[in-house]
């Protein structure tokens, strides 16, 4: 039953939103896609989403009509509720005349699977009909102009008797289907590539749908969608403010700490203490009543737990008092449209006000390459932005001395604000400096100041004005003076 909007459900919220709603009723779609993606449970979801007194029917071109059932039912589709024609080829179909052909001339001329269908829908009376594959009708007429009289006749055939219609095609080498695209008034195609599951709405009659290629996965109870991210669609009102670190000092790089709502990199080679800082700024989130999210991609979640108490920074307080949520993520098993759609449900339904990324580097495997790196945290960090969430991005570089890079992605536009955090060596040590290289909405500190990590936290000093070529990893004294400053504090 279609609502007040003539929209029919696909049986999956999220590709609804992407439908602009739905189906549009009394039309017909083509779900495209190799084998194995999910076609098949795509048009289970449309049947499963009946209500009241709609009639679903399944047209079965080729599987096995036992093996399709239980297939649905490990699922959880109820096809007791279902109208199934079975028109697949039994087994007897091969054993005649020991010939491979599946019908006869005859048999086609006769048109017997026409009368089938015919039948089957005058009986039943269906508002919602799904045929599996259509392709199959391919083999059965074997002239390319007769398939696509056969399928325009039975669209129209489908349609003028009130059914809106859902087709899967089986794409081969020998039998494209691009004129079933023309013949559709809409097609999803879907792709796989590994782990990796998209979709994309190239066409869709009627109505405007969201753009760009959205993820899909195939989970024990059919398949679950995540839409590309349009921060456009997001937006609520923030209180203008300057969050503080709790660390004096970092405050004092920062002219008072970070604006609510901005994005800020801190950026810096391995073991250079950035997840620290970055935690840090949840703590002092935490003393507010504020909840932050971490997402871990290149650490596990209990290093990360007693990495941060070690120092002296109470994570599992936190997650028990219900400002922290600390999530371990891993980029090969999940696309960049999954991994949004996690973080808005954070956002909105979770009320996380400060996102902390860790690190980039991993949120990279999710992705193809350097351009879709950009794209996708582009989308992220705005919408975040625009829900007024503060966000801190984890930057690793790959230089732990010599040639110094802000960031490693060309991400740096991205952000309001850069923290850069360098080893250096210095009279036979190394020791770690921090500074602010960006702060877009206020000005900053343009000193370096050492920096460590201790059993108490992190410790920041004051400027290192008796030094240059900090950021190269080798500074020198000032003037050539060979009094080293820090030992001067």
């Amino acid at each position: 039953m279609a609502g007040d909007s003539g929209r029919l459900s696909a049986g999956i919220d999220r590709l609804d939103a992407v439908l602009g709603g739905g189906y549009i009723e009394g039309r017909s779609y083509l779900l495209h896609g190799p084998a194995g993606s999910g076609k098949t449970i795509l048009a289970f979801h449309f049947l499963d989403a009946c209500e009241g007194d709609e009639q679903p029917l399944f047209i079965n071109l080729e599987e096995e009509l036992s093996d399709l059932q239980a297939n649905a039912e490990a699922l959880g589709f109820d096809t007791d509720a279902v109208e199934f024609l079975d028109l697949s080829p039994g087994a007897e179909a091969f054993a005649e005349d020991q010939s491979y052909e599946v019908f006869t001339a005859a048999d086609v001329e006769q048109e017997p699977l026409a009368e089938a269908v015919t039948e089957a829908v005058e009986r039943v009376e269906p508002d919602r009909v799904v045929i599996d594959p259509v392709t199959q009708l391919r083999q059965l007429i074997g002239d390319s102009y007769q398939f696509r009289k056969q399928v325009v006749g039975l669209m129209r055939y489908l349609k003028a008797q009130g059914a809106t219609v859902a087709f899967t095609v089986q794409e081969t080498r020998n039998a494209p289907s691009e004129d079933l695209q023309f013949i559709s008034d809409g097609y999803l195609t879907l792709q796989t590539d590994g782990d990796q599951r998209r979709f994309a709405v190239p066409k869709f009659r009627g109505s405007a749908t969201k753009s760009g290629e959205h993820a899909y996965r195939i989970t024990g109870e059919g398949i679950e969608v995540y839409p590309a991210l349009s921060p456009g669609d997001h937006a609520r009102s923030v209180t203008a403010e300057t969050l503080s670190s709790g660390i004096g000092e970092v405050d004092q790089l920062l002219h008072g700490g970070l604006e609510r709502g901005s994005a800020t990199i801190i950026s810096g080679p391995t073991g250079v203490g950035k997840t620290t800082l970055g935690t840090q700024f949840a703590h002092e989130a935490a003393t507010r009543g504020e909840r932050s999210v971490v997402y871990l991609f290149e650490e596990a979640r209990n290093t990360f737990v007693q990495r941060s108490e070690a120092i002296g920074i109470p994570v599992g307080d936190m997650v028990e008092a219900g400002h922290l949520q600390v999530e371990e993520v891993e980029g090969l098993d999940i696309s960049p449209q999954e991994f949004a759609a996690t973080v808005r449900e954070d956002v909105e339904e979770h009320g996380a006000e400060l996102v902390m990324v860790d690190g980039l580097a991993g949120y990279r495997i999710t992705l193809e390459g350097e351009d879709e790196m950009v794209h996708h945290i582009h989308s992220l960090g705005r919408y975040l932005k625009n829900m007024g969430v503060t966000t801190l991005l984890i930057d690793e570089t790959s230089a732990v001395i010599g040639e110094f890079r802000a960031t490693e992605d060309n991400v740096s536009y991205i952000a309001d604000n850069i923290v850069v955090l360098r080893h250096i060596e210095l009279s036979g040590e190394i020791r770690k400096a921090v500074g602010v290289l960006k702060k877009r909405i206020s000005d900053y500190e343009r000193t370096l100041r050492e920096y460590a990590i201790t059993g108490d936290g992190i410790q920041v000093g004051e400027p290192l004005t008796g030094l240059r070529g900090i950021l190269s990893g080798a500074p020198e004294f000032v003037d050539g003076g060979g009094r080293d400053p820090l030992e001067e504090e």
